[in-house]
């Protein structure tokens, strides 16, 4: 399925200012059609969190969103990322995102490595400073690098840009989005990846991403 996409938001589930409906109301408004919400999560909160979102399934599909229950792995030792990745697809996560190592955050060294080379993880999500290395595991792993609209986060997008693009890992436009006023429409999603350093072909291809091949649907 392509159309405009969204793979990394948040609502009231974790710091997030909107319901679950809330957000996907204001984007089916701004023109998206698979939206993936995917709250802060760690070992406390994981199930609970998906078995919520679950429940909004069906309103979300009444105003033309195909929700994507999802987690956000955040501050996790790396150690346990895996484990809680794969747990997290066991409870019913459509996506997996991990909150990377960003430069604006005290993230912990290593969770990059840890996501990229964990086959349950789908998007590294604002991964700041990576190695060549990491992408290029996180490519042979089918995982996203993600650029990103959020402040201080996308700092470092034309560096995640030039690294994907050489070790051949598929990137992501997300906003990350907190609040409404975070929403992307098709021209800032655009430019975001324009302004990392992509082509106008390049940031095309991104931005009609088939999430259902990206996710094996």
């Amino acid at each position: 399925m392509s159309g405009m996409y969204d793979l990394h938001t948040h609502t009231i589930l974790s710091d997030g200012e909107m319901l679950p409906i809330e957000l996907i109301r204001r984007m089916a408004v701004t023109g998206y059609t698979t939206v993936a919400i995917t709250d802060h999560v760690d070992l406390s909160n994981a199930e609970s969190v998906l078995a919520t979102l679950d429940l909004v399934r069906d309103s979300a599909a009444l105003f033309g969103v195909r929700l994507l229950c999802g987690v956000e792995i955040t501050h996790v030792p790396p150690t346990q990322i895996a484990s809680l990745a794969k747990a997290s697809k066991a409870a019913g996560a459509d996506i997996v995102v991990v909150h990377g190592e960003t430069p604006v955050e005290p993230v912990a060294e290593g969770t990059n490595h840890a996501a990229c080379t964990c086959k349950y993880v789908n998007v590294l999500g604002h991964p700041g400073l990576i190695t060549l290395k990491d992408a290029k595991a996180a490519a042979k792993n089918g995982i996203a690098l993600e650029l990103t609209s959020r402040g201080g986060h996308n700092r470092t997008n034309g560096h995640v840009a030039q690294v994907a693009q050489e070790a051949g890992c598929q990137l992501v436009v997300d906003s990350d989005a907190h609040a409404p006023h975070d929403i992307l429409d098709e021209r800032a999603k655009f430019i975001i990846a324009k302004g990392a350093g992509l082509t106008d072909a390049e940031c095309k291809r991104v931005l009609s991403l088939n999430i259902d091949q990206f996710l094996g649907f």
